[in-house]
């Protein structure tokens, strides 16, 4: 079951503290959204090996999945190389090198970068449109992988059942703590 101590929270809201003061995370009380990375880290299932965090910024949900689900190999991208060049630096801090790494890459990139590669989950939080996510996360995702996206407040998920996204072989499952939940056939 993914959770976190008090330790682990706390060295979290640090580390991701250092991405707030630099810009690369928005302003306000970084506890809800550590509580809401860990809730998604809760819906990842438990079967899963893998994660790809899609444009990962200034490490939310990534960091929190990692340090929530130490059985995951996780996969952090994001296509600006000073973001990149943080989430490196809070990896080592977090001590999650050797299972966890950051890459500077276009997601769009990902399959020519690591060909034949697939993860059990990807993983975002304001991405882009469900459309665009949905484009982009499939082909990365396993047969029967999950794509977790956390909601705007307020959103019950529905825009992710659409025809724009299930033409890219995604279906909502559910909604969750504010968290979409599709799955690849």
């Amino acid at each position: 079951m993914s959770s976190l101590d008090p330790d682990q929270r706390h060295t979290l809201i640090d580390a991701l503290g250092d991405a707030q003061r630099i810009g690369m995370l928005g302003p306000g009380d970084l506890g809800p959204a550590v509580d809401q990375a860990v809730a998604l880290a809760r819906l990842i299932p438990e079967n899963a090996a893998s994660f790809v965090d899609l444009g990962s910024g200034g490490g939310l949900p990534g960091l929190v999945v990692a340090v929530a689900r130490p059985e995951l190999s996780g996969l952090l991208v994001d296509r600006r190389g000073k973001r990149v060049d943080l989430l490196v630096r809070l990896i080592g801090r977090l001590g999650l090198t050797g299972r966890v790494q950051a890459v500077e890459a276009d997601v769009i990139d990902l399959p020519r970068r690591y060909p034949g590669a697939t993860w059990s989950v990807a993983t975002s939080r304001g991405f882009g449109s469900p459309a665009y996510t949905a484009q982009h996360a499939a082909p990365l995702l396993a047969p029967g992988g999950h794509l977790l996206v956390t909601e705007p407040p307020g959103s019950a998920g529905e825009r992710w059942n659409s025809p724009e996204v299930r033409q890219f072989g995604l279906a909502l499952v559910a909604v969750a703590d504010g968290i979409a939940v599709l799955t690849r056939s």
